[in-house]
């Protein structure tokens, strides 16, 4: 029994792994945007972009170390990587400022409820895009 638990856990290595940068990269997210929001009075679209960011660069970090193995740091490997990255990130972060905007300020959603059911949205579509362009085995 704990031999397949195993297998199963190297197998589903990469997944498990970004579930839990997922998680982590979305609470950073979250409280982010709850900061500047709630704390600094920033309006819901630019501190969505703010929240973006710090989450976007702990999420690179994660990623490409530990959840897709790329190690190479060289610039001819790593610069495409954060290049591509970013790219792919731009794209979800569209998706996640047309949910907030229609959610929040057109809606008068509850702007926290709705940022994490965006996120759960965009967390699908990061692995996805990063698994398929970002970190591809062999391209390295």
């Amino acid at each position: 029994m704990i031999h397949k638990i195993i297998e199963l856990i190297k197998k589903y290595k990469g997944i498990i792994l970004y579930g839990i940068f997922g998680v982590l990269t979305t609470i950073i997210n979250i409280a982010a945007y709850a900061l500047c929001l709630k704390v600094f009075g920033i309006p819901n679209i630019p501190s969505v972009i703010i929240a973006w960011v710090v989450a976007v660069l702990f999420a690179f970090i994660t990623n490409k170390l530990y959840v897709f193995d790329s190690k190479d740091m060289k610039l001819a490997t790593f610069i495409p990587e954060l290049i591509k990255f970013m790219a792919a990130r731009l794209a979800t972060l569209g998706v996640e400022l047309v949910i907030m905007y229609i959610g929040v300020d057109l809606m008068h959603g509850p702007e926290v409820i709705l940022k994490a059911c965006a996120n759960v949205i965009v967390i699908i579509l990061n692995y996805v895009l990063s698994k398929l362009i970002v970190f591809r085995k062999g391209k390295q």
